[in-house]
């Protein structure tokens, strides 16, 4: 028995609206659901990515143990690696500054970049982990 992915992530930010805009017109993911002051929650290929108010996450109902964080988080997107130059120019199209173009010693690209709430943001291939395309967690 082993965990065999990530099924869902979770970012916080203050203003949902600049979230929800920056993720669904930058990035481009297509928002499954959302609760104004609460929450908006989008799809990422065949997992989750959540957007809370981090008040919010300190009275969740439903039996959902409170849970939240203050400060920058972080999350990377995978993409495909013949993609990170096209990225970078849509980020920058949409007046997001690039924090860090990185090349990895191992193999790999990574694009840095922050959300409209701070939080560090990467858009990378699997090949920074020598992972291919692929292959799930653990597997």
């Amino acid at each position: 028995m082993r965990v065999t992915e990530i099924l869902e992530t979770c970012l916080y930010a203050d203003d949902l609206t600049a979230a929800e805009r920056f993720y669904g017109e930058v990035l481009g993911l297509e928002r499954y659901a959302a609760s104004p002051g609460r929450h908006v929650f989008f799809r990422c290929g065949s997992h989750m990515f959540l957007i809370f108010r981090a008040a919010a996450t300190q009275t969740l109902d439903a039996g959902v143990p409170a849970h939240g964080a203050t400060g920058p988080g972080h999350v990377a997107f995978g993409v495909p690696a013949r993609d990170l130059d096209a990225w970078r120019s849509r980020l920058q199209e949409a007046g997001v500054a690039i924090e860090q173009d990185k090349s990895w010693p191992g193999g790999g690209r990574s694009l840095y970049f922050r959300d409209p709430a701070g939080n560090s943001l990467e858009l990378t291939s699997n090949a920074i982990w020598g992972l291919s395309e692929d292959k799930p967690c653990g597997g």
